[in-house]
């Protein structure tokens, strides 16, 4: 079952480094839900040499009842977060890191990293971990703990027999 529950806007900022190898490093600085902001689309707000900051709106962020462990993981962290996965694309010629996806789910999150996507963290506000709070509190059933049976060291003719087997091996 799905719950929608907010729109939001991410702001990417380029920063330059000293470093030949790597001459900038893109890192998502802000998560917004102001409703403005969210429902744009994808902008350049500053650029020159110290830098630039994009804004990328219109992530519909849904709950899923299935991922509700995911969910539970995050807010039981010490940190709560929002999970980030971007790719680098050529917009106008240039390099730009542009976000694709937007989770609170930390299941989620791991399965892009195990799928080589690039995802990075920004923390969540107590507004958003409250709601994500009381969702998970509303649809997590955590798994029950299976009984797992002891292995049986009681003998019989193949542990006998494999007994034999490696006196034998070992001079015995």
């Amino acid at each position: 079952m799905e719950t929608a529950f907010l729109s939001v806007a991410v702001m990417m900022q380029c920063t330059p480094l000293a470093n030949r190898w790597q001459p900038f490093q893109w890192k998502p600085i802000e998560i917004t839900a102001d409703p403005v902001l969210a429902a744009a689309g994808s902008r350049c707000l500053r650029s020159g040499d110290d830098g630039a900051l994009w804004l990328f709106g219109g992530f519909d962020i849904s709950l899923y009842t299935d991922e509700s462990e995911g969910y539970y993981l995050n807010i039981s962290s010490p940190a709560p977060c929002w999970f980030v996965m971007w790719r680098m694309e050529v917009r106008d010629g240039q390099d730009i890191a542009v976000p694709r996806q937007v989770t609170l789910s930390y299941n989620e999150a791991a399965r892009l990293m195990d799928g080589g996507e690039q995802v990075d963290t920004l923390p969540a506000s107590p507004a958003v971990i409250e709601r994500l709070s009381a969702y998970v509190a509303e649809h997590y059933r955590p798994e029950p703990k299976k009984k797992r049976r002891k292995p049986s060291f009681e003998g019989g003719a193949a542990v006998e027999e494999m007994a034999r087997a490696e006196g034998g091996a070992h001079g015995g």
